[in-house]
């Protein structure tokens, strides 16, 4: 055998142990209704529930955060953040959690923020014009 062949074999040996390994890592987008009775950490979609209250007190403890989200069907539940809270926070369109339900509240491991497009104002701006 050559060796670039046996190296080539070994490159796409490698190659499909990482694919593998990486589609192990996808989870799929789900509510809290299927988050309660997943045992798996599942990834939800919803936005901020901002009538109910937000609680971070840095002085206390700076990796609790606890916020209130309303997910796709339109179940509002408490999500407990372990972390500080992230910059611009209350201005997020979209907030994508990842974790899993621990009695009454979602334990979030990561939090992806959907901020509003800078180029929002300027949208509405124009279309208004016409």
């Amino acid at each position: 055998m050559k060796l670039s062949f046996l190296i080539a074999l070994v490159f796409i040996g490698i190659s499909i142990f990482l694919l593998i390994n990486a589609s192990s890592d996808l989870t799929s987008y789900t509510t809290f209704e299927q988050a309660r009775t997943s045992k798996k950490e599942v990834k939800i979609v919803g936005q901020l529930a901002k009538d109910k209250d937000m609680v971070y007190n840095p002085e206390i403890d700076p990796n609790h955060f606890s916020f209130y989200v309303i997910d796709k069907k339109g179940d509002t539940q408490k999500v407990i953040l372990k972390a500080a809270k992230p910059q611009d926070f209350e201005l997020s369109e979209q907030i994508v959690i990842t974790g899993k339900i621990n009695g009454d509240d979602f334990i979030a491991k990561d939090v992806l923020l959907k901020c509003p497009s800078k180029y929002k104002d300027e949208e509405v701006y124009i279309k208004s014009e016409s």
